[in-house]
């Protein structure tokens, strides 16, 4: 019985779609003859796309891929009956009227009901070269924007690009994204755009970090000097930026073209900071060799690393090898803004969770030994614990 309801439920949605396919082949007809009258003429519009989409709400791209498909459906009669028969949908049909012939319309027909609308407009983007002043159009609404959230907790990015210029963004972020190191917590596709944000941002570092120009390129981070009422420590803020956590003020001190303007309570500079120490070319290079990549346990990344202070250069720690640990751009900020540490014992590097623990990648060690059968372990000649 219920197999029977939802027969007759698909049924009669596939009547509808027909009666509503009919109705949309009768409008492109009605679209053709409004525009061989010029009804547009003296209603504002600058032509009959422009009507089409003022009058019904659409978008002047699909007005304008409606009036091809109007006028182009009367020297495709199989293309036109494939629609009033419900056959192929309007998004097909206006999609092959860009470039279907009455001789190959049949075959384009039985095609297209096979594939999806975008398998059709790829298609068709390949067969009808680009008309250069739809590119023009794109290229001249390019623009980026971005803006801060009320707290400053948050930062906005928006944009549009030309679709060959966006091309090129979303393959430097994609294959950046693949590289980087994922933050614990965050693997699996659930967090794919997360990883995009950071590769973002990563990239946005490297060039900043590029700029011949020292002054004009240097993130400059106000800096209040001791504790408040509450005995937390005080606030900062980027200059021409947002309040930002004192946690992530001392993140950015680590790292390139910052500097730190340390004020008092009343906002009066106690000391104009300089650039960010970082270790000589000959130092770095050594520290490159000694430590590889960062040494957060499992990461090992070679791109986007830094050099960052065991003792804190603010808490008195020295630039010299014994202080400096590599650690990515991403790790890094485990350190500065979730209360994890490093620490160097005997040449090793160890880090610790913020409630004290060595961080240990991998499943923790079998709690009791592998039992040995006892032939085998006296064939061995292994001692009696095994």
């Amino acid at each position: 019985m219920i197999q029977n309801d939802a027969d007759a439920l698909v049924g009669e949605l596939d009547e509808v779609h027909r009666r509503m396919a009919s109705d949309e082949r009768d409008l492109l007809r009605l679209v053709a003859e409004a525009d061989a009258l010029r009804v547009w003429k003296k209603s504002g519009a600058r032509d009959m796309a422009s009507w089409l989409s003022i009058r019904y709400g659409i978008t002047v791209w699909k007005a304008r891929r409606w009036l091809h498909a109007a006028h182009a459906l009367h020297t495709l009669p199989a293309l036109a009956h494939a629609l009033a028969s419900g056959r192929l949908g309007i998004d097909k049909v206006v999609e092959l009227a860009r470039f279907a012939s009455f001789e190959d319309e049949d075959g384009l027909i039985a095609w297209a009901s096979r594939v999806s609308v975008s398998a059709v407009r790829r298609r068709a983007d390949l067969a009808v070269r680009r008309a250069i002043e739809e590119v023009r159009d794109a290229d001249r609404q390019r623009f980026v924007t971005w803006w801060y959230s009320e707290d400053g907790a948050r930062f906005g990015i928006e944009g549009e690009l030309p679709g060959a210029d966006g091309a090129v963004v979303a393959k430097a972020i994609d294959r950046l994204a693949e590289r980087i190191p994922t933050m614990p917590g965050e693997e699996g596709e659930l967090f794919a755009s997360a990883r995009k944000a950071d590769a973002l941002v990563t990239l946005c570092s490297a060039r900043i970090g590029e700029d011949p120009d020292t002054d004009r390129a240097t993130v400059v981070v106000h800096m209040r000097e001791g504790a408040s009422a509450a005995g937390s420590p005080r606030g900062a803020d980027i200059e021409d930026g947002p309040v930002i956590a004192p946690e992530t003020a001392e993140r950015l001190r680590c790292e390139s073209r910052t500097q730190a303007v340390v004020e008092d309570a009343a906002g009066e500079p106690l000391a104009l900071g300089r650039m960010s120490r970082f270790p000589s070319a000959a130092m770095l290079r050594q520290l490159r060799y000694r430590d590889v990549g960062c040494t957060f346990p499992g990461c090992g990344s070679v791109r986007f690393v830094k050099a960052h202070h065991i003792v804190w250069w603010r808490h008195g720690g020295r630039t010299d090898l014994d202080n400096l640990v590599l650690v990515c751009t991403f790790h890094h900020k485990l350190l500065h803004e979730h209360g994890w540490k490093v620490e160097r014992q005997d040449g090793v590097v160890g880090w610790l969770q913020p409630d004290g623990k060595r961080f240990v990648p991998g499943p923790a060690p079998p709690e009791l030994p592998i039992k040995i059968p006892e032939s085998l372990r006296l064939r061995l000649g292994l001692p009696n614990r095994w």
